[in-house]
């Protein structure tokens, strides 16, 4: 009998890295059963944590964002990226107390990000340049808009004690922004599908020697997470039951990020497509200059367990 590893799987609190408590739940139902491996799911604070963790090995794998994985694998942490974990899915929350009625209004404010090597970055720079305005942090010389670094999860409570509306607001995943706009402090700027159409941004990746070492458990996972995204996308009321277990949020805001509107989030199409990601490493290199050289994705990338796992 081989040996059945528990596949540490590294994730946060967003709606991002919904699939995983999906498949979370279904083994711990017995609705589904692994014969190759336990999973072992990881909750972290923030992506610093996870990108840590997976360099240091002590998860075997992770739910990351796309730009943070290429840089790990830059720096020569062996990783693969096997699957996307959803398209879209984040949101730009402008202050109340900040009145912000359009993008020029940002200047002059800080606005929170999650991670410097994240989409929400990415996206946020593209918004802010084509009006002219320069983000960048306070050392930075002539900026416009401040950029903070913070954890998901504390962007609520910097709202919360923003009382001279200082924070023009945040760009981050959700089920964040929509907690902070059912809380009244917020207000919905822009959906990041507006932005980018069907963008990717976390990311499923495992480590090299864990693949080649048990390659039919990362199938398993691989093929387990394919089948709750189709799961999620066809029925949203009870998958929000599970997120708002799965990410401690009240059901209602899960529900809500889950519907409306329907391609806020989505979790039925995560075939990792290489244009995509070229995409974004080439803006950021390009743009942003936070990236000074390009991977080789095709090294990167290893479709085939996608590919067997019926990804779309």
């Amino acid at each position: 009998m081989a040996e059945k590893p528990t596949l540490k799987i590294g994730h946060l609190s967003i709606t991002d890295h919904l699939i995983l408590g999906v498949t979370d739940l279904k083994l711990k139902k017995g609705a589904e059963k692994f014969e190759h491996c336990t999973l072992q799911t990881v909750l972290k604070n923030g992506w610093n944590e996870v990108a840590d963790s997976l360099s240091v090995k002590s998860l075997d794998g992770a739910f990351i964002l796309a730009p943070t994985a290429m840089d790990l694998f830059k720096s020569g942490v062996a990783i693969k990226l096997l699957l996307l974990t959803h398209r879209n899915g984040s949101i730009l929350v402008k202050n109340k107390r900040a009145h912000i009625e359009k993008i020029e209004d940002f200047a002059g404010k800080t606005v929170l990000i999650p991670y410097q090597l994240s989409i929400h970055n990415m996206l946020f720079h593209k918004l802010l340049s084509e009006k002219g305005l320069k983000p960048g942090r306070s050392v930075e010389p002539n900026i416009d808009v401040t950029l903070e670094v913070v954890a998901p999860f504390q962007m609520p409570e910097a709202l919360q004690y923003d009382e001279d509306g200082e924070i023009g607001g945040f760009i981050v995943a959700e089920p964040i922004g929509s907690q902070v706009i059912a809380s009244g402090l917020g207000e919905e700027f822009y959906l990041s599908k507006d932005l980018w159409p069907g963008h990717p941004c976390c990311v499923f990746v495992m480590r090299d020697e864990i693949i080649a070492k048990y390659p039919d458990a990362v199938q398993e996972l691989t093929t387990s997470f394919v089948k709750s995204g189709k799961a999620i996308d066809a029925q949203p009321d009870p998958a929000a039951v599970i997120g708002s277990k799965f990410l401690s949020q009240d059901v209602e805001v899960v529900r809500r990020v889950l519907t409306y509107p329907p391609d806020r989030i989505t979790t039925s199409e995560l075939f990792p497509v290489l244009e995509d990601l070229a995409t974004i490493q080439k803006y950021m290199m390009d743009k942003m200059k936070i990236m000074t050289t390009l991977i080789d994705l095709e090294k990167f990338v290893d479709t085939s367990f996608a590919i067997a796992a019926g990804a779309k």
